[in-house]
């Protein structure tokens, strides 16, 4: 029995509840998380690079010596399979040695000399990292968050999310035990479990901590961010929260190979249950032949989609009422809709004065839903694109004819998104030295910020400037 109850890890697919039940926490882990953190930091960020290089390495090993029952647990918790399991697990182990090489490369981190000063960036502080329901690997326990932050010289703090708790606690046994076989101080890694939302205002208002990583919806970033501003002294949250990740379907593009658009739109739509945050939720094009051919494929391509199994109840829940909601708002219709299964993904369609008069079409519905934006003429399109909000994403579907239409949108879209993509789709997102995982405010709480990639580290550092100091007393600029 936990000190403020206990929650249970489900099976989303038939509703079986796996025991034991998991103690939730009060706030008194947290808090001594908290100050094991804060305990640990000089210790940690004063370690050379190697070290942090060897700890980082060393958690990607314990989570494949893990990994067969790291993918039981996984598939029984999330409904999202095997090989979706395998695909992640490959993702955070690789990330986290990637973070790793970094650490190792002899220009990290930048050190700047010029006429008696010397400048270099030294870790925030302890980080409060909150785990995602969707990616219960890549972005939780062990994942880009925790690997960035402890890459950066940053104790980690992490709230276990309650929709995947026993991937969360083996995840974190493989990272404490990391730390363990590396001699890391103790306190530099803490998991935390905690009902509701108490435990992650909590770990915000920790004078402690002195950064948050979060991926989740609006709402809950929105929280954090009041609550990490109103504090005496404000700390930065990186929050990723809610884009519909526009995609434009140029003329040219329609007309040369609508119904190959439609197939890559809808298998993009539904995979993982529409349960990512790059997916590709709002369309728009101009009316023309093309978009009639369009229309007329997506029916069958949406069609051949079945239903999933979300990751929770309320995930499932809140998926149906935005469904309707796009389906309740006047000029609103259906255009397509998926296969047999729980959660049908489905399209809905709506006039540019129609999407421009309603705020609530701007909003992401989380899951395989989508809105098509039908454009009278080019002109409209971009007008459309310039009350865009912030995206992690924006798609161009372009042929060779559609150039001046796409130079059009582009300087648009560099002001409204992270990362652009020509005639591709945006889920899935490549782990490399260049992503950027990130955009304006609603996507994230900071569009100058990326929390996919080695850009991820600099999140959770700062500069500090040195001027005139003698040699003796200037800090190892290598650690």
């Amino acid at each position: 029995m936990g000190s403020a109850g206990t929650a249970d890890s489900v099976d989303p697919a038939t509703g079986v509840k796996f025991l034991p039940p998991y103690g939730m926490d009060d706030g008194t882990a947290a808090s001594e998380a908290c100050r094991k953190a804060a305990a640990a930091f000089d210790t940690y960020r004063a370690l050379p690079t190697e070290r942090r290089a060897e700890f980082l390495r060393a958690v990607a090993s314990e989570l494949e010596a893990a990994g067969e029952q790291i993918v039981e647990l996984y598939a029984e918790e999330t409904a999202l399979g095997e090989a979706r399991a395998r695909n992640e697990l490959a993702r955070t182990t690789g990330q986290l040695r990637m973070f790793a090489d970094l650490l190792d490369d002899p220009s990290w981190p930048e050190v700047r000399r010029v006429d008696g000063l010397v400048s270099r960036r030294v870790p925030l502080g302890p980080v409060a990292v909150f785990g995602a329901s969707n990616f219960p690997l890549a972005f939780s326990v062990a994942g880009g968050d925790t690997a960035s932050a402890l890459a950066a010289g940053c104790p980690v703090v992490v709230k276990g999310h309650p929709a995947h708790l026993r991937v969360s606690e083996l995840a974190g046994a493989c990272v404490a035990a990391a730390a363990a076989a590396t001699g890391m101080p103790d306190g530099v890694f803490s998991l935390v479990f905690g009902a509701g939302n108490d435990i992650g205002q909590q770990l915000a208002a920790d004078p402690r901590i002195a950064a948050i990583g979060f991926t989740g919806s609006r709402a809950g970033g929105t929280a954090l961010m009041g609550t990490a501003q109103r504090r005496a002294v404000p700390i930065p949250v990186y929050a990723e929260m809610s884009s519909i990740n526009p995609v434009f379907l140029l003329p040219g593009r329609l007309e040369a190979g609508a119904a190959e658009v439609a197939a890559g739109f809808a298998g993009s739509l539904t995979m993982g249950a529409g349960q990512f945050c790059t997916n590709p939720g709002l369309l728009l094009a101009v009316e023309g032949a093309g978009l009639a051919e369009f229309r007329r494929a997506l029916v069958p391509a949406l069609g051949g989609q079945a239903g999933q199994t979300m990751l929770t109840e309320r995930i499932a829940t809140a998926y149906g009422e935005g469904v309707a909601r796009l389906g309740s708002i006047p000029g609103t219709g259906r255009i397509a809709v998926g296969g047999e299964g729980p959660n049908p993904p489905a399209v809905y369609e709506a006039d540019v004065e129609t999407f421009l008069k309603h705020e609530e079409l701007h909003e992401e519905v989380f899951g395989a839903a989508g809105l098509l934006v039908v454009c009278p003429s080019a002109e409209d399109l971009v007008r459309a694109a310039e009350h865009l909000g912030g995206q992690l994403t924006a798609t161009l579907q372009a042929a060779p004819g559609d150039r001046d239409l796409a130079l059009a949108l582009l300087p648009v879209l560099e002001r409204k998104a992270g990362r652009i993509v020509y005639n591709g789709w945006p889920t899935g997102v490549a782990v490399t030295a260049a992503t950027v995982h990130g955009g304006p405010y609603p996507a994230t709480s900071d569009g100058r910020s990326t929390s996919v990639g080695t850009m991820a580290v600099e999140r959770f550092l700062r500069a500090v400037c040195y001027q005139d100091f003698p040699g003796g007393l200037l800090p190892n600029l290598g650690t």
